[in-house]
């Protein structure tokens, strides 16, 4: 196979691995709504992706012919340094087994999404895409970060030597509809919208936050992630890695008062610097994929806004 894109066609077979996920959910309902409709689908329940067995079966049996990899064990700061093993193991299991199968069962095009801790702790800012493998990573989230440069590289093997046609995207920090608001496990936007919305509902006068609030931070909407995917499934068939974000940040400290003005929380915010606040700024270039057309829709306040409101209505149906 060369480096030309192909386009799926509206009936083509596509397994969206981790479907239930964030990432995996905002995949599906993109493609649904683009007009795809044969999917293969299995939750985890059904196919551990970490037994090779039985994801050799699976790909005997179904033949996707496209392949969204969206499954993975993922957290925050926490659950990756607490979890250290589970996190390199499980995601190294799951992309080897995905991956070499759709490399035997002759898959037509495989999309593998990284993630934009892969990059040097002290990366020049914004990060492009040759930072990859410049510098050493940031300790707490090391494990993750290097399951998923093995899992680009596997598919960069994978190109270089048979021609499979599998890609490589390099999400930004993520947030929207099905995130994880687990304290324990949580990203840092989640875990914020959490804290502040129970610091209002007790009526506390202020609340904690992890690390100095000066660490730096991008987010995207998950729905723009899943159209950045769907357009270089359709259009990047290159083995080079390629970075998908707004191309914007802002500190832990500001992100703090946009949550603190959607939220009406009127309480104080107090920064514990005896936290770990991780990598010092996580920015990304995203020259490449802006020179090929693709630009985030979703504004940051826009998007908060969304996600609190649905944050609000599940929890008011849980309690």
């Amino acid at each position: 196979m060369n480096d030309k894109y192909e386009t799926m066609d509206l009936d083509a077979k596509i397994y969206v691995a981790g479907h239930q996920g964030m990432v995996g959910s905002a995949i599906l309902r993109k493609l649904k709504k683009a007009g795809y409709y044969n999917f293969v689908l299995r939750t985890s329940v059904e196919l551990d992706l970490r037994e090779q067995d039985a994801v050799q079966r699976f790909f005997e049996i179904e033949e996707p012919e496209y392949i969204f990899l969206a499954a993975a064990r993922v957290g925050g700061i926490h659950a990756n340094n607490t979890y250290r093993a589970e996190f390199i193991y499980d995601n190294l299991a799951i992309q080897n087994n995905v991956i070499h199968q759709s490399f035997k069962s002759g898959v037509r095009k495989l999309l593998f999404l990284g993630s934009s801790c892969i990059y040097p702790k002290y990366a020049q800012q914004p990060m492009k895409e040759e930072a990859l493998l410049t510098g050493s990573l940031e300790p707490t989230n090391e494990p993750y970060a290097i399951a998923k440069i093995a899992g680009i590289k596997l598919c960069q093997a994978y190109h270089a030597q048979y021609g499979s046609n599998f890609i490589s995207l390099m999400p930004t920090n993520l947030y929207g509809p099905n995130d994880n608001y687990d304290l324990e496990n949580a990203h840092v936007l989640p875990a914020l919208i959490r804290k502040i919305h129970e610091a209002k509902t007790k009526d506390e006068r202020d609340v904690e936050i992890w690390g100095t609030g000066t660490v730096r931070r991008e987010f995207l909407h998950v729905d723009d992630l899943a159209d950045a995917c769907l357009f270089l499934m359709n259009n990047y068939s290159k083995p080079g890695i390629i970075n998908v974000g707004t191309g914007k940040d802002l500190s832990i400290y500001e992100l703090a008062l946009l949550l603190k003005s959607v939220i009406g929380y009127k309480g104080r915010l107090r920064f514990n610097p005896a936290k770990p606040d991780g990598t010092p700024r996580k920015l990304l270039d995203t020259t490449r994929i802006n020179h090929m057309g693709w630009y985030p829709k979703i504004e940051l306040w826009e998007g908060i806004q969304k996600v609190y409101a649905e944050y609000e209505k599940r929890h008011l149906q849980t309690h």
